[in-house]
């Protein structure tokens, strides 16, 4: 989201591009998606050729971008193609609702432009408009919401949201960050019923439109600027949910000691088309940050599905999972620049808050009940070390599992399934060097179904049934004492649990899967990324 001010908010609300104000060059897309940004252009290329081809990825916002041979405005557009447009749950209607906004965030995403290549050019992207309304438009959104998700097959594996709704224009009354607004319990519910990855443009704190960041099962991405040309620092612009500013907690915060960012993207200063495929004047936000993270998504999902048509051995249908796409994005974040004895994973930078603080200053590091930073997540995206995350492929527990891997599996409380899953990493693992997991599931939403249609209709509404509560431990393989771990993820509030952690010492090791405590189902399904350095 572009930082709404007094007089700029109500342009923004309704889907308006807003020029960035500072006297900042414009740094095209083609450099975000580079070295010095998310490294998607290395897999554009020999010999990995993604470039998200056949997959669906969504966006929903107040408006829509151009689409070629139907709105007048794409007449001359020949780079950024969505593959469908709505409005709300129906068919676009031409030369309407379209939006510069929106076009500019769709460009990020699939760009074919060889000067401001998209992260995704090849994807096929679904684009709905939820239209403008004054007293607020949540049921729309949500409508748009469900109507993106059901595309391509109902197989649309992200969705992009770089818009949002204020606390000010939510009908209930003293409305908080609390889960319950009815488009964030919209999208925990589609996140689940329609298996996709909900991408968020992240909270902008005081004064912002932070519905629905408050969500569980997506992702929240927040908006890195450059540093000596590489993007590696939070924008100013945004306010996570406790950030130590001078400030102080923002007035919009996720109620709880919960946070919202999941992950930091770029997004200042950016040169990126508009409808009719010119380029616009330098925007900034957490807007042109989420696109980025959407998009990497469409860059695994086709190499998953490339194994997946090869019968490779390691991979199954779960791959396409929306808690597996977060996991590995959210492990393979760059945190801290490796020296190049990879004792730091071979990260590509060091990511600092505004503060300049990196993330082992971060409370995140030290305190085992709270598992991201407040500005950062688990770190910034880097789509070159999620391919690398998700290319191992999927490894079963209670069998020696490689280094570097992924999981989808379900853990227990009834006496058919395991109270808790144990990863035993296959070598040693080198002293001094850090070890980064991360476990993901997802908030129960029901939707209360009036008419039996299995479709969400205006005027519904759903109910929360919670969050079970597992917990990540790291542990000395030969222990099944939870008391002899070496660092834990603990939180009673996320949906998430991480941990990035120093070796002690040269040993075997295992990461352990607890299911803590039952809120909802005695089953629950989760996703395990980790990534480790084997003993020289």
């Amino acid at each position: 989201m572009v930082q709404p001010t007094k007089t700029m908010q109500f342009t923004w609300m309704v889907g308006g591009i807003v020029a960035s104000l500072l006297a900042i060059p414009a740094i095209a897309i083609e450099f975000s998606t580079g070295p010095n940004g998310i490294e998607a252009r290395r897999l554009h290329e020999e010999p990995y050729n993604l470039t998200g081809r056949k997959i669906g990825i969504g966006q929903v916002e107040i408006g829509r971008p151009a689409l070629f041979g139907f709105d007048k405005p794409a007449a001359e557009n020949f780079i950024v193609r969505p593959t469908q447009v709505f409005l709300v749950d129906q068919q676009a209607l031409s030369n309407l609702n379209v939006d510069e906004h929106a076009a500019s965030v769709a460009s990020v995403m699939i760009s074919q432009d060889k000067r401001l290549r998209g992260v995704a050019p090849e994807a096929r992207l679904y684009s709905a408009a939820a239209g403008f309304n004054r007293q607020g438009g949540q049921p729309e959104e949500c409508l748009a919401s469900q109507t993106v998700a059901l595309q391509n097959g109902d197989d649309v594996r992200a969705i992009n949201f770089s818009f949002g709704e204020p606390l000010s224009q939510d009908p209930r009354p003293n409305a908080l960050l609390d889960g319950n607004a009815l488009l964030t319990l919209c999208i925990d519910w589609s996140s689940r019923e329609h298996d996709v990855l909900y991408v968020i443009a992240g909270n902008q704190g005081r004064g912002g439109i932070p519905i629905p960041t408050d969500h569980y099962n997506g992702m929240t991405v927040s908006n890195t600027i450059t540093v000596d040309g590489i993007y590696r620092k939070v924008s100013f612009a945004d306010l996570g949910s406790e950030p130590p500013s001078i400030q102080g907690r923002p007035a919009e915060s996720n109620v709880g000691p919960r946070r919202s960012i999941t992950l930091a993207a770029p997004g200042s200063a950016m040169q990126l088309v508009q409808p009719d495929g010119n380029d616009t004047p330098p925007i900034s936000g957490t807007s042109f940050a989420a696109p980025h993270v959407t998009a990497t998504v469409a860059l695994i999902q086709e190499y998953g599905d490339r194994q997946l048509a090869r019968g490779a051995s390691n991979w199954t249908l779960d791959a396409r999972r929306h808690e597996v796409s977060k996991a590995v994005i959210m492990n393979s974040a760059d945190k801290v620049e490796d020296t190049g004895n990879g004792l730091f994973l071979d990260m590509t930078r060091t990511a600092v808050d505004q503060l300049n603080n990196d993330w082992l200053a971060s409370d995140a590091y030290w305190r085992e009940e709270i598992p991201l930073n407040a500005n950062l997540g688990t770190g910034h995206l880097n789509a070159f070390r999620a391919y690398q995350q998700f290319s191992p492929g999927q490894w079963i527990p209670d069998v020696p599992v490689p280094i570097i891997g992924w999981d989808y599996r379900t853990v227990g409380t009834d006496a058919s399934t395991q109270p808790y899953r144990d990863y035993i990493i296959n070598r040693p693992l080198q002293a001094d060097s850090h070890i980064s997991a991360t476990l993901v599931w997802s908030r129960v939403v029901e939707l209360q179904d009036a008419n039996g249609n299995a479709l969400y209709d205006a005027g519904e509404t759903f109910a929360d049934r919670g969050l079970n509560n597992l917990d990540l431990y790291l542990m000395p393989a030969g222990s099944d004492n939870l008391e002899d771990s070496i660092w834990s993820s603990i939180s009673p509030e996320d949906s998430v649990e991480h941990i990035f952690h120093r070796i002690p010492e040269t040993g075997e090791y295992k990461l352990r899967v607890v299911f803590h405590d039952q809120v909802n189902d005695p089953l629950q399904n989760y996703a395990l990324a980790w990534w480790s350095v084997p003993a020289q």
